[in-house]
This record gives C-alpha cells, sequence and structure tokens, in this order.
C-alpha cells in the first residue's frame, strides 16, 4: 500500500506574526496550536525568521533555537509533526536578510563563501537541535528564496545554475550532517518552473532533496488569464504536481504540495471554499503525492501595517483563531480516506532546456494543451522532450501515450501569433 497523503498547514502565528520570536509566548503558540490540531491536518510547517535566529554569521542565537524546539514540542504534544524552514528569507512581500549580507556588507546569497558557511552552519544547528525529536520531519532550506535570484527582485543575488546547484547541494547536506535521515529538501516558487532566466532550474527542484516541492498560487497570471472556475485555475497545483515529474530522477519521486492557498480577490471570498475543495480534488488525484500543506493557518491581524492586501484574509482561520469554510474544507480531506490514484498514461512533451520555461507558464502552448487534455479527460502527466522515446523511462511510469501541444492545440489562424 502507498503511504497515505498528508495533511498540514503553513503556521502563522495568530499573535505577531512572524515577529512572534521576537517576543515569544509559548502560550499563544499552544493555543494556535489547538486549533491546527482541531482541524484533524498532521503536520505544521514553521518558519524559523533567519536575521532573528542569526543576527551575525558567528552567532546562532541559543534562546531563539530553544524556543523553536519548544514549538516542536507542544506540536508534538497535539500530534502534529514539524517542518521547518530556516533561510527566511522571504514571506508575504518582506524580505529577512541579516545585516551581514546587505548594505554596507553586502555579499552574495548564493556564491559568497563566508555567507555559504553561515549558512550552513545555521542550518546544521537548526536541524541538530531537532533531530531527536519523532515529529521532526526534516528541513526546508528556506521559504522561496529562489526570488533572491533573478527579477523581478529590486536587488538580487546574480548567481548561475551550477552555482545554485552547487549551493542546493552544500545546504541539504548541512541538513543531512544535523539530522540525519531526515526529509530534507528546497522549495522554490513557480519561477523555477516558468521564468526562463532563472538559475533555479526544474531539474534541481525534481532531483536534489528527498521530495519534489512546489508552490501553487493563481496569482501568478492564471486566475487573471482564465478566470476564478476554470480548468487551469482549479488544477494549476496538479499541473505543477505533473510538470515536476518530468525532471524527476526516479520514476516514483514523491511530490509535496508545500503552498497553495486561495488569493483574494481573484478567488473571492465567498468562493474560497470552493476553490478549496477544487484544488484539493485535482491534486489527489496525482500519483506520489507526498501531501498538500494549505497556506496558511491563520490571517494576517489588521494590527499589522503595509502587507498586501491578499495576505490579510489568506488563513484557514482568523486571528481570532474562528475556522473558515476553508478551514471545514480542509479538515474533512484530511479525515477522509483517499484511495491511490490509476497511473496517468497520457504524457504531454516538455521542453528539457531551460531557456525554454516560458513555454510551461500561463498562456504558453505546453500550459494550455496540459489543460485541453485535463478539461477533456485525459489526466495528463509530462514528460521531457528528451525522454519522450525512451520505452523503458515511459513503462516505468505508465504512460502508454505521448503527445506534443502541436498535436494537442488546433493550428494558429492565418496572420494569429504563433
Amino acid at each position: 500500500m502507498p503511504p497515505a497523503v498528508r495533511f498540514g498547514v503553513n503556521y502563522t502565528p495568530s499573535e505577531g506574526w512572524f515577529h512572534h520570536w521576537l517576543d515569544f509566548d509559548l502560550d499563544s503558540v499552544r493555543a494556535d496550536l489547538d486549533s491546527i490540531a482541531a482541524l484533524g491536518v498532521d503536520h505544521v510547517r514553521v518558519f524559523a525568521l533567519w536575521p532573528y535566529f542569526q543576527p551575525n554569521r558567528t552567532l546562532i542565537r541559543p534562546r531563539a533555537v530553544e524556543q523553536l524546539i519548544a514549538l516542536a514540542d507542544a506540536a508534538a504534544e497535539r500530534g502534529l509533526d514539524v517542518n521547518v524552514d530556516g533561510l527566511q528569507g522571504h514571506l508575504s512581500s518582506f524580505d529577512f536578510l541579516p545585516a551581514w549580507t546587505r548594505t554596507w556588507h553586502r555579499r552574495n546569497l548564493f556564491t559568497d563563501p563566508a555567507v555559504v558557511d553561515g549558512q550552513a552552519a545555521y542550518l546544521r544547528t537548526l536541524a541538530a537541535a531537532l533531530a531527536d525529536r519523532p515529529n521532526f520531519i526534516g528541513m526546508t532550506l528556506g521559504n522561496e528564496i529562489n526570488q533572491f535570484s533573478a527579477g523581478p527582485h529590486p536587488d538580487p543575488d546574480p548567481a548561475t545554475a551550477p552555482q545554485i546547484e552547487a549551493w542546493l547541494t552544500r545546504m541539504l547536506a548541512a541538513c543531512e550532517e544535523g539530522a540525519p535521515g531526515r526529509l530534507h529538501l528546497h522549495a522554490e516558487y513557480d519561477a523555477t518552473w516558468y521564468q526562463s532566466d532563472q538559475p533555479f532550474t526544474p531539474a534541481q527542484a525534481a532531483r536534489l532533496g528527498a521530495v519534489t516541492a512546489v508552490h501553487s498560487w493563481v496569482f501568478n497570471g492564471t486566475a487573471q488569464r482564465y478566470g476564478r472556475t476554470s480548468v487551469p485555475t482549479e488544477h494549476h497545483g496538479a499541473y505543477l504536481v505533473e510538470l515536476s515529474k518530468a525532471w524527476a530522477g526516479q520514476p516514483h519521486r514523491p511530490v509535496w504540495l508545500q503552498e497553495v492557498g486561495a488569493p483574494a480577490p481573484l478567488v473571492p471570498a465567498e468562493h474560497a471554499a470552493a476553490f478549496t475543495e477544487a484544488t484539493i480534488k485535482a491534486v489527489l488525484d496525482c500519483p506520489d503525492l507526498w501531501g498538500i500543506t494549505w497556506w496558511c493557518s491563520h490571517d494576517v491581524s489588521r494590527t499589522l501595517a503595509d502587507f498586501p492586501e491578499l495576505e490579510y484574509g489568506l488563513g484557514l482561520l482568523g486571528s481570532d483563531r474562528r475556522a473558515k469554510d476553508t478551514a471545514a474544507v480542509l479538515a474533512a480531506a484530511a479525515r477522509a480516506a483517499h484511495p491511490a490514484p490509476a497511473p496517468r498514461t497520457t504524457a504531454l512533451v516538455v521542453p528539457a532546456d531551460p531557456a525554454l520555461r516560458g513555454r510551461l507558464a500561463p498562456g504558453g502552448p505546453v500550459f494550455e494543451a496540459f489543460f485541453r487534455l485535463a478539461a477533456d479527460g485525459a489526466r495528463p502527466t509530462t514528460v521531457l522532450d528528451e525522454r519522450a522515446a525512451d520505452a523503458e523511462h515511459l513503462r516505468a511510469r505508465s504512460i502508454t501515450e505521448v503527445v506534443t501541444a502541436g498535436q494537442v492545440l488546433p493550428a494558429p489562424r492565418p496572420g494569429a501569433l504563433a
């Protein structure tokens, strides 16, 4: 029997947001975790704000690490496992980088040897602190740290794809040194799959670390272009799960939908539950799914200023810890039995060349062909063009039909843009 799909939430503290590390209140954390556990989920993803934990390159604050352990132990008391993100990094439109990497001390996050040494020491320390906790899942290197590596970030830390691969390998090794045998991974936002000049590549996402993580947000142009109730919008999470499999080194590598949410106003509050239900249903039809972790647990309090408007209402629970309709949908899914989905036997060919990632993005021919197939009930997956004729690879993945975007989409009209 395949392992059961896991359901969890990204933990956003109801009091103080992630600034709660500055005034850590374990009783408040326990109350938050009680409201999360009541949903029937089995894990939380926790964010340790990097500058608060490592304000100097050679100072990893012991008290902050103790607070992280206390949070993990409180989660265990409530039957919740914990995944920890280390290099925050970027959260809800705000950057959190230590002063020893910025302005007068400006050094590249991915290539400067001293910075990389400091990052490795930090990740190793957090992993080691939790290594003996049975409910510790493992480390995620950071939250969408690829956004620092290229535009549209206003002050990127440029690096090449080989440099990023070396950085990812080093950081994952540091996590493994701290907590051997745990599920350590890295996670990027969808520019990895859609943005051709991103040095974080699909191959890195699908081959480095214990599982592949994807983050699905339909404010990336999907909901704007296709509409709230469209197949692309409701199946965007499933698309990223299946898209990642084209690059996987192993035919049944697990994929974790680590972030997905219902962003207003593209998904209005009154329609958020329906979007949540449709998204979960579509993703559960993907084989080799490790889990679904919803963004996020609690709303951002309106007492905090300067967040983008959509960030205030993404919680399954309000900042008063009251459950919303979306929470009921996730809770029902978490408590239900889900049979293993049938293999996806139709594979859409995608280009292996990372310079062609624009074809995979909303509006691109691969994106549109995938959803044309999905709308027709074909349950597609994907395969790299360089593997499309590899009979052994196709057989290992139960693929019996290979199609190209040109075979799925109608020919362009005379004079139309190709």
